[in-house]
């Protein structure tokens, strides 16, 4: 089963783009960051008539996930829990029944915290706390999940083509990459560095100064996998070539295989 990741950076301005890669990617399973979208106004007929159950947490103007799938999806919730008056639209849940078996798919969209110090900055270790807390409930369950989208964090120094540019922002802060060892020490599999070591692999380039044209990008779109589930990883690959295409986004997809 091929599922991707790809914060797209508004429906409205990748309603071409985004159904083109599909048609040429084939993806089994998406999950999209940054529709942009309330649930209403998303064009979920350009995805089911290419076969896709489509399930949206949607918001007006800003941020709003969704789940795109080939496969049936059941159990959907919507918000991460831990905070009944947090109104920002940033996770979805799903049970995916493949052909052989089910995984629960978490996607998310986790705030970016700039600027710091400040509010913004505390929501996103806040967020952080309870994507954490969600991670030990489903590994305490035995359930497998992964848990896959944007998530505004740069691990490690060669995550960066140029690191020393980021170290006080929210993305690279100590206490951010902090609370994303926390996560993968619960027993999660960073899935793109169980396949790919070294420098030089992003996926996303600002679009000014020429990032993309520089390559002067960063990995922040990860895929996180329980034991079970990384198990099943066959490989992971950054699509990098999106970033090249017409009215792109400044994300490329990130894309695993697991044998379901």
């Amino acid at each position: 089963m091929k599922i991707a990741t790809f914060n797209i950076n508004g429906i409205k301005a990748r309603s071409a783009a985004l159904p083109q890669w599909l048609d040429e990617a084939q993806p089994d399973v998406v999950l999209l960051q940054e529709i942009k979208s309330v649930d209403e106004a998303f064009p979920t007929e350009l995805f089911e008539e290419r076969g896709y159950n489509v399930e949206t947490h949607g918001q007006k103007s800003f941020n709003g996930v969704g789940i795109l799938s080939k496969f049936p999806l059941e159990d959907v919730t919507r918000g991460l829990p831990g905070d009944a008056d947090d109104e920002q639209a940033r996770y979805i849940e799903a049970t995916v029944m493949g052909d052989d078996q089910a995984v629960r798919v978490c996607g998310l969209y986790l705030p970016n915290g700039n600027p710091v110090p400040g509010p913004k900055y505390e929501y996103k270790l806040a967020w952080m706390k309870r994507l954490q807390a969600r991670a030990e409930a489903l590994l305490a369950s035995e359930t497998p999940f992964f848990m896959a989208g944007d998530y505004n964090i740069i691990p490690q120094p060669e995550d960066a083509a140029t690191p020393d540019t980021w170290r006080e922002d929210a993305l690279f802060r100590m206490e951010s990459r902090t609370a994303f060892r926390e996560l993968i020490n619960l027993g999660l599999t960073d899935a793109f560095r169980a396949r790919t070591q070294g420098p030089g692999h992003y996926s996303f380039w600002d679009y000014q100064a020429g990032a993309w044209n520089r390559n002067l990008g960063i990995r922040i779109d990860h895929f996180l996998l329980c034991p079970q589930t990384a198990d099943l990883l066959r490989d992971c690959v950054i699509d990098k070539g999106v970033r090249g295409g017409e009215k792109p986004s400044d994300h490329v997809p990130v894309w695993i295989d697991l044998a379901l």
